[in-house]
């Protein structure tokens, strides 16, 4: 029986460790919203059974699914990944399961941060979210892990650690008024320190355009390793992102790592911009309470939504025009990953990409304690 923990990871001697580390296994969630996936869900959970059976090349893959999807995903997905009956209200794991934290003994425990699906009754997505709320706890019992029920409103994919201290985060995101009204910006970074054991925080602006998560950092930048950085930045000053995105690397240019390094900073080229077409959003069942598809809209699209597995580099394959520039980029960046591109269009119209969809398990053995 897995315990929920009084005291913080920070005070336990536990912090987070970086994506780019090994891992035990990558957990998702089966869609299958109406309101959100259009047509039925179908070509989302198509996408989404991609992704799963791309990184169970590399690691092993459990995805959650709901009593009524549970017969049919599983039989839509790669025999390599196991399937487990999770109740959902969405299928973003980043955001609404555990944040995995380690020691130097090389133990494993879980961050459950409070979620109220980006933003609550003022501007939040859908209406109720209390079953996401609980994934992950069920994940944390799943693995067998204790967990602390983290005092902060918040989502995975709002931080970005290196494992040696260092967090990236939007204040687009973490001092939006729908996540922590009564928290100032110091006692906001008290608590993300407490509860990830980071030392540094790198706050960086907006996130990007048109993100309704209101700019999650994993959408704009990501760590690669320690000390290097990956940066989504458009070719066009016109696009309303290059403001962002050029904000973004000035700060990464000033800051300092919790090891004292100035960061270098890969450059990501920026897909479309890419808007939903009518016929996408006419596909769409909306209902009260969810956030409406509009044909036109501007979609928050990013390479950097990548996410790592064990020897790989799992990208969405966004627009022909630029996939093939961000791979070989992304390449250069780990040449010691294969990088594996998946189509990501259909994720991408539910509001994310590949990051967003999945969450890392970090494989437990002795570590080199950050004190």
């Amino acid at each position: 029986m897995t315990r929920t923990l009084q005291r913080t990871p920070r005070s336990d001697g536990f912090w987070m460790p970086g994506e780019f580390e090994r891992h035990a296994g990558t957990w998702m969630l089966w869609p299958e919203r109406l309101d959100n996936w259009r047509d039925g869900a179908i070509p989302a959970q198509q996408a989404f059974a991609a992704v799963a059976a791309a990184i169970a090349r590399f690691e092993p893959v459990s995805v959650g699914a709901s009593a009524a999807q549970y017969e049919f995903a599983r039989a839509q997905l790669d025999a390599r990944v196991r399937v487990i009956e999770i109740s959902s209200n969405d299928s973003w794991m980043r955001d609404v399961g555990p944040t995995f934290v380690v020691n130097a003994a090389g133990r494993r425990r879980a961050v459950d941060w409070q979620f109220n699906a980006w933003g609550g009754l003022d501007g939040g997505l859908y209406f109720p979210w209390d079953q996401d709320d609980l994934v992950a706890q069920k994940v944390a019992a799943v693995e067998g892990v204790d967990r602390y029920r983290a005092p902060l409103i918040m989502e995975g994919g709002a931080i970005h650690a290196d494992g040696q201290g260092t967090l990236l985060v939007t204040e687009e995101c973490l001092l939006n008024p729908n996540r922590n009204p009564q928290l100032s910006k110091p006692q906001i970074e008290a608590l993300l320190k407490a509860y990830t054991g980071a030392s540094v925080i790198i706050w960086l602006g907006d996130g990007v355009i048109n993100d309704e998560t209101d700019g999650h950092v994993d959408n704009l930048a990501c760590f690669a390793r320690p000390g290097e950085v990956c940066l989504t930045f458009p070719a066009s000053r016109r696009d309303p992102q290059w403001r962002v995105s050029s904000d973004a690397l000035e700060r990464l240019h000033a800051a300092h790592d919790a090891r004292g390094r100035r960061l270098k900073v890969h450059k990501l080229p920026s897909p479309g911009p890419l808007k939903m077409t009518a016929a996408e959003a006419a596909g769409v069942q909306y209902r009260a309470g969810a956030r409406p598809r509009l044909a036109g809209e501007r979609l928050a699209a990013s390479y950097a939504n990548f996410y790592l597995a064990n020897g790989g580099v799992v990208v969405p394959l966004l627009d022909a025009r630029t996939d093939a520039v961000a791979i070989a980029r992304l390449r250069r960046i780990f040449p010691e990953r294969e990088v594996v591109g998946v189509p990501g269009r259909e994720i991408l119209l539910g509001g994310g990409n590949i990051h967003c969809i999945t969450q890392q398990v970090p494989a437990v053995k002795a570590r080199r304690s950050l004190y």
